[in-house]
């Protein structure tokens, strides 16, 4: 017996399928291989469409059918996890109105400031625990102001995870969590904001109806289960949001537990307990995933937006793809701590949440051409990257979660020693790497979710830690030195 699981990236789709009497993986395949474009017609706009997402993962589940040599009549159930803040838009007919507007996209900004101070940023922390931002909302608010004609051709709006639920489905559901992360949510009275509908002008039925983030959702329809080789009717029992999601892929559930990853953007993810929030905004607070009344959890998300967009920029500019990042990471580590003055600020994805959603821009600085070489930026942007987690780290330190140990998936950025060593000395945590990815994590969510697993100990039985990492006090000075130079010249920046 087997669990399918669904990770929906920006730059790709992956998925797994786990063997749920053994715990552990049974194949994982992933579609593109090289990273999926992303679109951006006018400055600070950054679309996908959602027919691209469901044929990636059509080509990648038929690979991993292929490669794994598994009947597909043995999947039992379905979960998935999906890029967070996006907004996908359909017709009667269930079909897309228009591209998905995906969480990396900046027009929204201005919108969201203004409800912060229309709404009053007292309601809006009390009640959003979050300024509206750039996040959902806000950008279905962009299309009732801008495409009168597209909103009034929407039947529901969803989040990119709820849009794959749809197709496997037929359903159009969603979650409270992913209501939360797009900052539809009510903190105070445990439900969708009226408030937020009321000003935003936006009709409540838009939005689809709420399903539990474990339990039965919705099931495959017969005429995709035809189409997929998958058994009718099996359940659709788990869906999170990327970040939450690789909480739950380390088992991090729990108040004073942190997770973090490294993909195209990079996010410190810290659960807690408490309604904690950041008067600016800087790092915003959700319903984590395993939230109910008995036991409530939060997830407070730390989020840079240009961290792997950054390496990857890196190996097709710099290198012409000549070199693959296993190549950049050892020219990276000729190269000392500090970089030899090269800096980096990796903030060329869009508005940055934890720079107040000011759009800075990537920037190189301190480049002496007779000294200064490709290593030396490769060394740079992974410090710098680091640097930029750091500095919202402060944020959630501030707010009352601090961590000593961080859980990391081997992957991405992490495969890289120069940035395991940079996060470690820098974060001045523990760090803890485990063998899984989102695809993985889903599939043990949806085993959970349909009751197979019986309960959380037996769900990551399977969940095995490949490597440690703790500071170590020489390297911990000279990061710390360097991240203060860094700092002290971000500073600057922002205030010109």
């Amino acid at each position: 017996m087997y669990s399918l699981g669904i990770d929906l990236g920006s730059s790709s789709i992956k998925v797994s399928l786990l063997d749920i009497e053994k715990g552990a993986s049974a194949g994982t395949a992933t579609y593109p291989e090289q990273e999926l474009m992303i679109s951006s017609p006018f400055k600070n706009w950054a679309e996908q469409d959602p027919e691209m997402w469901w044929d990636c993962f059509l080509k990648a589940f038929a690979q991993l059918i292929k490669t794994s040599g598994i009947d597909s009549k043995q999947i039992s159930c379905v979960g998935i996890s999906y890029q967070m803040h996006g907004l996908v838009t359909v017709d009667k007919d269930l079909k897309p109105v228009r591209p998905a507007i995906i969480w990396c996209d900046s027009r929204a900004i201005s919108i969201g400031d203004k409800a912060n101070k229309a709404l009053g940023e007292t309601f809006c922390q009390q009640h959003l625990l979050n300024s509206p931002g750039n996040f959902t909302a806000s950008k279905l608010r962009w299309i009732r102001e801008n495409e009168p004609e597209v909103y009034k051709s929407i039947y529901k709006i969803m989040l990119p995870g709820d849009f794959f639920a749809l197709k496997l489905s037929g359903e159009c559901t969603t979650t409270a969590s992913g209501l939360s992360e797009g900052v539809f949510w009510d903190f105070e009275s445990h439900s969708v904001s009226q408030e937020l509908l009321e000003y935003y002008e936006i009709d409540k039925n838009l939005l689809s109806s709420v399903k539990p983030s474990f339990g039965i959702q919705c099931a495959v329809s017969n005429i995709m289960a035809e189409e997929l080789g998958l058994t009718p009717q099996i359940p659709v029992s788990y869906r999170s949001g990327d970040q939450p999601n690789n909480a739950f892929s380390l088992n991090v559930t729990e108040p004073g537990e942190v997770a973090a990853t490294a993909g195209t953007s990079g996010v410190i993810y810290s659960v807690t307990d408490k309604t904690l929030k950041d008067s600016k905004s800087r790092v915003n607070t959700f319903l984590h995933i395993n939230n109910d009344e008995q036991e409530k959890r939060y997830g407070i998300l730390l989020c840079v937006n240009g961290t792997g967009i950054l390496n990857s920029w890196l190996k097709r500019y710099m290198t012409q793809n000549s070199l693959n990042y296993e190549e950049m990471n050892k020219q990276a580590a000729t190269v000392p701590v500090g970089a030899e003055g090269v800096q980096i600020f990796p903030f060329g994805n869009g508005g940055e949440r934890v720079l107040e959603n000011k759009i800075l821009n990537a920037s190189f600085h301190n480049l002496d051409f007779n000294r200064h070489t490709d290593s030396h930026l490769f060394r740079a942007a992974q410090e710098g990257i680091v640097y930029a987690l750091k500095y919202g780290f402060e944020v959630i330190s501030e707010m009352g979660a601090d961590s000593k140990v961080v859980k990391a998936g081997l992957a991405n950025m992490f495969l890289s020693p120069v940035f395991q060593e940079a996060f470690v000395n820098t974060i001045g945590a523990e760090l803890e790497l485990y063998e899984t990815n989102g695809a993985e994590g889903a599939a043990r969510g949806a085993a959970l979710g349909a009751d197979i697993y019986k309960s959380k100990k037996e769900t990551f039985e399977g969940l095995k830690l490949v490597k440690k990492l703790s500071p170590v006090k020489e390297l911990t000075d000279q990061y710390t030195i360097a991240y203060n130079n860094w700092k002290n010249h971000l500073e600057i920046l922002l205030n010109n």
